[in-house]
């Protein structure tokens, strides 16, 4: 085929592909939104953990500092050099098991969660609240874990996994009823089959 064929060719498709992008972005619209009008998630009743999970949590952290407290002890008998700053030491381990005992039931009050039609909540923190909003089309998995003592209270966990993810959850809410988080768990579930 002559190179001037070719030439014509190349331009009528060229100007096929200008028509059809012209009659784009005439109908391209990029309007502004008025911020005032969207829905707050703010006004998002979240539902609160299970009260018995602030006893986990507790145990939790006795069980830690029992075993920190016991190391701090050995040390402090077979080294000698450790024994002038006992004093120090032990205020150190006292405040540091006060200061986590209070961050942790700030914490705690502060986690909620809430499903609406088509997301799921996650609110956490300690000084500032943080709010995790995840569609339901990017949930790719949903676990239900109950830890060891968690399981003496009855409670469980449920985490959501989303695309692209690490190895934990992208929301990992606690303190569930072993029931309501299997009810959570099958929502979820069936959420992301509708969105297949």
């Amino acid at each position: 085929m002559p190179f001037w064929r070719k030439e014509s060719l190349t331009s009528r498709k060229n100007g096929c592909h200008n028509r059809n992008l012209e009659s784009l972005m005439e109908k391209f619209t990029n309007e502004i939104i008025d911020t005032a009008g969207l829905p707050q998630f703010e006004e998002v009743r979240f539902s609160k953990l299970h009260p018995l999970y602030w006893k986990v949590l507790l145990i939790s952290e006795c069980l830690y500092f029992s075993f920190l407290g016991t190391a701090l002890f050995v040390a402090s008998y077979f080294f000698e050099e450790i024994e002038p700053y006992q004093i120090l030491i032990w205020t150190g381990f006292t405040a540091l098991v006060a200061l986590t005992v209070i961050l942790s039931g700030i914490g705690f009050k502060k986690k909620g969660f809430a499903f609406r039609t088509h997301d799921v909540l996650f609110q956490y923190g300690v000084i500032a609240t943080k709010t995790i909003i995840i569609p339901y089309n990017r949930i790719q998995h949903v676990a239900l874990e109950e830890g060891l003592i968690s399981r003496y209270f009855g409670l469980a966990k449920v985490e959501v996994f989303t695309a692209g993810g690490g190895f934990s959850g992208d929301i990992v809410i606690p303190g569930i009823e072993k029931e309501q988080a299997e009810k959570i768990k099958q929502l979820l579930m069936t959420k992301i089959q509708k969105q297949l």
